[in-house]
This record gives C-alpha cells, sequence and structure tokens, in this order.
C-alpha cells in the first residue's frame, strides 16, 4: 500500500525544514511595536470587538475606570438567561435542545404547539439516503469522527437542489436540515470507524421519531434499552449548555468569516468544523479525563486536600504529567468567577455519578475544583494571579464517561450542539449585516529582497 508521503533524501528535508522555521520566525518585539491584537485580544485580556450580534452573549467581567472586574459568569440565548432555559424545561420534566435550536433561530420561545410542530419538522429529517449513509460514510474509512462529519457535510452539497441559494427561506431549510442530520451522521461514522478499526459489530440503526434528540443520538449509539433515562437527560443538557457561545469562540468565528464570503452553507459548515476539531478548541475535555486518570494513579488518598494540592503543583512546575504546566479544564478566556454551563453541568453530575457507582470520582473533580484555584494563587503569586474557575469541559469528559460515551464522540457531540449556533450566526452574517467579507490586516515585516537569476545564487 501507498503512503501519501515518499521518503525522502533526509540531509535535504532537513535543510528545508530549517528554511522554512527562519521564513516563520518573527521577532516577539515586533508584535509590541506595532501594537498587534495577538489571537485578536487587548493588552488586558479582553476580546478585540469585532462585530454585533442578536444572538449570544457570554460576560465574565466588567469594565470600571478602565480596569477589567471579575463577575459570575453569565451566558444568555437571545437574552434569556442560560439559566433559566435549563431550569425551565427540567422543571417540567422534558428535554429542551430543540426548544433552544428555535430560540437560537428565531429570537424568541416557542408556544407548545410550535415546539410540537418545530421538534416533529427536525425528526423527520433526521434520515440518510441509503446510497449516502453507504458510500459517504461506510465505503470511505475514517480514523476520526469529525474528520468524517466534515467530508459527509461536504458531501450533502450534491444532495441539495439548491445549495448555494443564500436567501434567508432557503438558509433556514438548510439550516434545520443540517441541525437535524447531524446526529445520524457522527453515530454513523462512529459506527463505521469501530468497525473498520476496532473490529467491532457494525450497528446501523435507524432514526426514531418519536424520541428527542438527546434520546435518538444515545439510541444511535447504544441501542433501544441500553440508556437511562438520566444519560439522555444529561445529553441533552450537554447539548443545550454547548449549542451556542457567543460570536467571538473560534469555530463560530470561523463560521462567520467563510460565509461573509457568501459561500455555501455545507463549505461554511466544515470550516468551522475543522476549527473545533483543534486540541485548543473542542478537545480540552479529553485532556481533562486524562489528567485526572493521572492524578487518580499517583493520589493515594482521593480526599486529602493536601495531597491533591501538592500535585496540582507540580503539574503547574511541570513537574508530572504531561509537563506542560497546564491544569486542563481550569480558566477560560471570558469567564473569570464561574462558568455557567459548569455550574449547570455539575448540578447533574452528581446524581449522574450516583448512577454509574462513580461518587468517590465524582467528589475528587469537586475537590480539584474547590482547590486549584488557591494552588494558582500561590504558584503565580498574589499579585500575579488571575482570577480563575472551572470551565464546562472539566466537568462534560466526566459525565460523558459516567454515561459510557466512548472518547471518540466527545468532541463530535460538542459540534452537534454547536451547529444550531453556527447556522444562527451564518443566517445573521448574510442576511442583516452590512454584507462586506471579513478581512483583516496583516503587516509584511520580512523586509525587502531583490530576485536573483538561478544560476548566480
Amino acid at each position: 500500500m501507498k503512503t501519501l508521503f515518499r521518503d525522502v533524501d533526509q540531509e535535504f528535508f532537513r535543510k528545508l525544514e530549517g528554511s522554512v522555521r527562519n521564513a516563520c520566525n518573527i521577532d516577539n518585539e515586533l508584535f509590541e511595536k506595532f501594537e498587534v491584537k495577538r489571537g485578536l485580544r487587548n493588552s488586558d485580556r479582553t476580546g478585540v470587538l469585532v462585530g454585533l450580534t442578536n444572538i449570544g452573549d457570554v460576560v465574565g467581567y466588567e469594565k470600571e475606570n478602565g480596569k477589567v472586574v471579575a463577575i459570575p459568569g453569565r451566558l444568555t440565548y437571545r437574552g434569556i438567561d442560560i439559566e433559566d432555559i435549563t431550569h425551565g424545561f427540567q422543571k417540567e420534566g422534558r428535554h429542551g435542545f430543540d426548544e433552544t435550536v428555535f430560540l437560537l433561530l428565531t429570537g424568541k420561545l416557542p408556544d407548545k404547539n410550535e415546539l410540537k410542530e418545530f421538534t416533529s419538522y427536525l425528526a423527520s429529517l433526521r434520515s440518510l439516503p441509503d446510497s449516502f449513509t453507504k458510500d459517504m460514510i461506510l465505503s470511505m474509512k475514517g480514523k476520526d469522527v469529525l474528520n468524517m462529519l466534515a467530508r459527509s457535510v461536504l458531501g450533502l452539497y450534491i444532495l441539495d437542489e439548491k445549495p448555494d441559494d443564500i436567501s434567508l427561506d432557503n438558509m433556514i431549510r438548510q439550516s434545520l436540515n443540517i441541525i437535524a442530520k447531524f446526529p445520524s451522521i457522527i453515530a454513523y461514522s462512529y459506527q463505521a470507524l469501530r468497525h473498520a478499526y476496532q473490529g467491532k459489530t457494525l450497528s446501523i440503526r435507524h432514526p426514531q421519531e418519536d424520541l428527542t434528540t438527546a434520546e435518538n443520538f444515545l439510541h444511535l449509539i447504544k441501542g433501544e434499552g441500553f440508556y437511562s433515562r438520566l444519560q439522555a437527560d444529561m445529553i441533552d443538557l450537554a447539548l443545550v449548555l454547548h449549542a451556542e457561545h457567543g460570536g467571538g469562540n473560534n469555530s463560530t468565528f470561523t463560521m462567520r468569516v467563510t460565509s461573509s464570503t457568501e459561500t455555501d452553507i455545507y463549505s461554511a459548515t466544515t470550516s468551522a468544523i475543522g476549527s473545533l476539531k483543534g486540541p485548543l478548541h473542542g478537545g480540552a475535555n479529553l485532556k481533562v479525563l486524562d489528567m485526572m486518570e493521572d492524578i487518580k494513579k499517583n493520589i493515594s488518598n482521593w480526599k486529602d486536600e493536601d495531597e491533591v494540592e501538592k500535585y496540582l503543583l507540580k503539574i503547574l512546575k511541570k513537574e508530572t504529567y504531561d509537563r506542560t504546566g497546564i491544569i486542563y479544564g481550569i480558566g477560560h478566556a471570558v469567564y473569570t468567577i464561574s462558568d455557567p454551563r459548569a455550574t449547570l453541568l455539575k448540578e447533574k453530575a452528581r446524581e449522574l455519578a450516583a448512577e454509574a457507582g462513580k461518587d468517590d470520582e465524582f467528589e475528587l473533580y469537586s475537590l480539584v475544583e474547590k482547590i486549584t484555584p488557591e494552588v494558582f494563587r500561590k504558584f503565580k503569586g498574589e499579585q500575579t494571579a488571575k482570577v480563575v474557575c472551572i470551565n464546562v469541559d472539566f466537568y462534560s469528559g466526566f459525565v460523558y464517561s459516567c454515561i459510557g460515551i466512548p472518547k471518540e464522540l466527545y468532541t463530535p457531540l460538542f459540534a452537534m450542539a454547536r451547529i444550531s449556533g453556527w447556522c444562527a450566526h451564518r443566517i445573521e452574517e448574510l442576511s442583516f449585516q452590512a454584507k462586506r467579507i471579513i478581512r483583516p490586516a496583516f503587516k509584511n515585516v520580512y523586509g525587502r529582497q531583490e530576485y536573483i537569476p538561478i544560476m548566480e545564487r
């Protein structure tokens, strides 16, 4: 079997690598000289304002007299607090993801009849054509579910009679179709992966229209009768909490940047998936889970605060675990005192841990959450340490492990939720903004060179 790259002379490649490295090197002082907003961040670590939106708001600080002041985190969808949304449908004993999708797209909560009709319509779109499943997912092997999702989304382009039409009605039609089909594509991609590379039985189950989005996904992954009501509730909660997070998060911003060219929704969505696939964006809960496994192995008493604190300090000092100096799941670009998503997830996580027989693990997570801010202060020093809190990734991996969700599906689950926010932002970008392609500036600092004829080089 041929490989993607052919063997080359190692000395040639070493010189080539050195040249590329030199060409990419930029003196750090130049970023300060030209006041570059690296990562689109201001000097006070706040985000550079690049747009306006009606969709979601992420709040973790306020500015007083030009200074950033930490406040408890808030997340709103179309102006409604995420805590009110979540507690609202939970008190009524129902799932809330479809309602959340409706809210993000329309700006209002559906009444009972609207929700019933909307849910029924989404459910009717879940199935994939048999030929599409066979040719795009099962026949084309893949080792990564997000990669398989991306190529399958591009494949949906050929099934759309008006793929390039960006009229509002067509964008709504396309958005609902993609949102409805994401769970099926993700589930089938995982089944194909485990069959091809893990030697497991191939199980392709038909989507069920009478199940909620969360229940249907668990049905596709685990089968009927192999998941509990509480597990379905947790998946639904995770979908709601990950559905939207403002226009500035990397994947949503990517969706808006790509959409601003007026490209089709399938290309734009694929670009957002590519952004989410990056470990600095979508893979944090996997790192948390791995880190916590390391902590469990190396701490004899999970309830001993001093022992846990000493080990966390060793992580920060790059003396153990992966030696990056990072405590994963701690800190956020916006949230400071608290991440409301993490708070809501933790409320249900305790109950789920009890069902799964993982109470001790939950208590260890809670202990790490409790003492890590103080560990940061000790390590950084009281004057230099910024306020930190756990983020939603801290508990999401633990929750998925309690449910029995395979690790290969952790980030795809994120995409399954966030596609609703991506679609809302795409529609907003193309329908009501001053239509202008997003094109920031970069200053070239390489310097001038003269062209030298090849015989003189």
